[in-house]
């Protein structure tokens, strides 16, 4: 079989091998769109871009295409929840009276090529893409450029399908289902040793670990309740509400990310949501809850829906963010606790930078993490114990 493929076949099959197999692209299923490929990396500079096969005959003709493709980029933006799109369209058929060289689009560069090298004449391709000249000609022509394309691309698919199933598989979540004994374990305990088991009074609470005002501690050994107030509940109401939340959030963080760094994420944001409470708690209020943490889960949930936002986009716009505004305002209704919940969500949105989404999170993204928290924890440990 002999299969001959034209200049501008060959020019877009390159591109096409270019950005899915060594820039991870990954192709956009647009309902209606002719002639024209679109591929998106919301981790590059330029999310998207566009191979345009379609003949543009002058600059009207130009203007339009742009002006749709600005419009196509603020639906997909609106989706996977990024707001300044920068795209690059790269044409391979252009008329003659088309003149791209004064012409400026916002967030859109243009790209036209009569020949592959003629990338190396755009300096924004060169840096972002510095490797991107060695895919013009490997030695394989027509049928064997076609077959070993097809075969990288879809090799290049499944490692991407392997990893995806290896992150969305559903794992048991045993760390979860340990801290939920946990807490049901100290809401037995606290209802023994009280001889009630709907309400406690605040007294009891602070007896068996509830947080205090630093100055309300006898000595620095109290510190340990800032984990012990973390697994004590006012109420059977409280207490089942936080379960409900913590096994529902937690299995899928723990899933997500796994058993230790779940741990670290759990804990971090408990910490983090108590070390906030402790600056602004006054001297008669007993604090207790699982609700920081829990709250970090959310904020853990957010980070992750981010990074994987071609999935959940909608699902983080539309739901998790309103989730947790609705949480907080419901919690300040009710007298909550809410500056735990605000510390929590932090913690557990910056836990999550600093453990990293699996394929995802590079390391000095992890690194910005760790300098923020370390930061944010000092300022609060000075502002409380410093003072």
């Amino acid at each position: 079989m002999n299969i001959t493929l034209s200049k501008n076949d060959e020019i877009v099959m390159r591109l096409i091998h270019y950005f899915i197999t060594e820039k991870n692209y990954n192709p956009i299923v647009l309902h209606g769109a002719k002639d024209e490929i679109w591929l998106e990396n919301t981790e590059e500079e330029y999310q998207i871009v566009r191979i345009v096969t379609n003949y543009i005959h002058n600059d009207e003709q130009l203007d339009f295409d742009l002006f749709r493709t600005r419009q196509i980029m603020k639906k997909i933006g609106r989706k996977i929840f990024s707001f300044n799109m920068k795209a690059i369209s790269i044409f391979v058929n252009l008329g003659e009276n088309v003149n791209i060289d004064d012409k400026e689009y916002k967030n859109i560069d243009i790209v036209y090529l009569e020949r592959f090298k003629d990338l190396k004449k755009y300096d924004f391709i060169i840096e972002n893409y510095p490797n991107i000249l060695e895919y013009e000609n490997d030695g394989e022509k027509g049928l064997e450029l076609f077959v070993k394309i097809t075969e990288e691309i879809n090799s290049k698919n499944v490692e991407e399908a392997s990893k995806a199933e290896e992150t969305f598989k559903h794992k048991t979540p045993y760390i979860t289902f340990i801290l939920i004994a946990l807490n049901i374990l100290a809401y037995i305990f606290v209802a023994f040793k009280t001889g009630d088991f709907i309400s406690f009074d605040p007294n009891d609470l602070f007896k068996y670990g509830g947080l205090v005002n630093y100055h309300q501690m006898e000595n620095n050994y109290e510190l340990y309740r800032i984990i012990t107030s973390m697994f004590l509940h006012g109420n059977l109401l409280h207490f089942g509400f936080n379960m409900y939340a913590l096994y529902i959030l937690g299995s899928q963080i723990e899933s997500f990310f796994g058993k230790r760094k779940f741990i670290f994420i759990y804990f971090v944001s408990g910490i983090i949501g108590n070390l906030l409470t402790m600056l602004f708690i006054n001297d008669s209020t007993v604090s207790i809850g699982a609700s920081g943490a829990i709250f970090g889960l959310l904020g853990s949930m957010i980070y992750f829906g981010y990074h994987y936002r071609v999935y959940f986009g909608q699902i983080l716009k539309e739901q998790l963010i309103p989730l947790v505004i609705f949480n907080l305002v419901i919690s300040m209704l009710l007298g909550f606790n809410n500056i735990a919940h605000m510390g929590g969500i932090m913690g557990g949105y910056v836990a999550s930078q600093i453990v990293g989404v699996k394929y995802k999170t590079e390391n000095i993204d992890r690194m910005n993490g760790i300098i923020i928290l370390s930061i944010f924890t000092g300022f609060l440990c000075y502002m409380i114990f410093g003072r």
